[in-house]
């Protein structure tokens, strides 16, 4: 057993309710490896935690908040040999990212790229799994079609901004802020897009000739789903990972049906083991060989201590962070 330290939510609320304080951690089990955690990203996730809207599932700490983590192997379980103590790695938690220990399965974890900052690695599990799998696993994302990601200057925003880029497809990209627009243009962006009033199928669609997308990653739900079935083309399909924007909204299925469409949703966080297992392989043989030789690259707006989580949970809020926010344990 492990005592560490960790982020404690202390009720629902404001960003005030957060604290450091203690949790114990178990030694690993079987299969299992205990993490050193040295650094993790904050993620919109941890805030709706914190308001009491996204709680934890079973199995991890209620009041630890933290999905992804970067850190180096501190202790192997019985029957472990695809990692070894003091190897760096990097992987997502269902919770309790944000404590200085953690345990899990050795196969959920992935190799940190070499040489690479693991303050930049910690931006990389939550926005690059969630990226990928939704753009190539379950988008089936190919060579030279279109894309449009809302919220391109969001972590996820820039992952799969530079996924589009090295499969050669063609992003579009929505902010409401023309600064990470132009930001976006260095990363890749082919057409940025205002969205003022959350209006934006008129520009997209005049950006592909009237065409529309092949694919839509979608971080904010109801408030675009109406113009998101504007912007697909025939057979287009749209992979809801969000809902900041609402959770209910009306849809006009005559037109589903007409486009022949397909709306799916996706979430890491709930998936059981095995699902996680296999794409942490499939993600570290597809798209860490690309992190280590500059092809992608982690986009972090800040690194802050773990003392400062209130202050970073605001500063996520304010929406003016561009990438990722990242929290060290020193």
């Amino acid at each position: 057993m492990v005592e560490a330290a960790a982020v404690r939510i202390e009720g629902k609320g404001e960003a005030d309710v957060l604290s450091i304080g203690s949790l114990q951690v178990a030694d690993p089990g079987p299969s299992q490896v205990l993490i050193e955690v040295e650094a993790a990203g904050l993620n919109r996730a941890d805030i709706l935690q914190r308001r009491g809207h996204y709680p934890a599932p079973p199995g991890v700490p209620a009041d630890v908040p933290g999905l992804e983590y970067a850190g180096k192997v501190a202790a192997v379980g019985d029957g472990v040999s695809h990692r070894k103590v003091g190897d760096r790695v990097m992987g997502i938690v269902a919770g309790g990212g944000m404590a200085s220990h953690l345990v899990c399965h050795e196969r959920e974890t992935i190799a940190v790229p070499e040489g690479m900052r693991i303050s930049d690695a910690a931006a990389i599990p939550e926005v690059y799994l969630t990226a990928y799998d939704a753009l190539f696993v379950q988008g089936g994302l190919s060579l030279g079609q279109r894309v449009l990601l809302h919220s391109v200057g969001s972590g996820v925003g820039t992952a799969a901004l530079q996924l589009c880029k090295v499969a050669g497809a063609t992003a579009i990209g929505t902010s409401r802020s023309q600064d990470k627009l132009e930001r976006c243009e260095k990363l890749g962006l082919h057409v940025g897009v205002l969205a003022e009033d959350k209006q934006f199928a008129k520009a997209v669609l005049e950006a592909t000739g009237g065409a529309g997308v092949d694919l839509i990653l979608d971080t904010v739900g109801a408030a675009y789903l109406e113009d998101n079935l504007r912007c697909l083309t025939l057979g287009g399909t749209m992979i809801v990972i969000g809902l900041m924007g609402g959770a209910l909204g009306s849809l006009a299925l005559g037109a589903l049906l007409n486009k022949r469409a397909r709306i799916a949703g996706s979430v890491l966080r709930s998936r059981p083991l095995e699902e996680k297992i296999a794409l942490a392989q499939r993600f570290e043989r597809a798209v860490v060989p690309l992190l280590q030789n500059g092809a992608l690259e982690p986009v972090v707006d800040r690194v802050m201590p773990m003392q400062e989580i209130a202050e970073a949970h605001r500063y996520l809020e304010s929406n003016a962070s561009f990438g990722k926010v990242v929290m060290t344990w020193s």
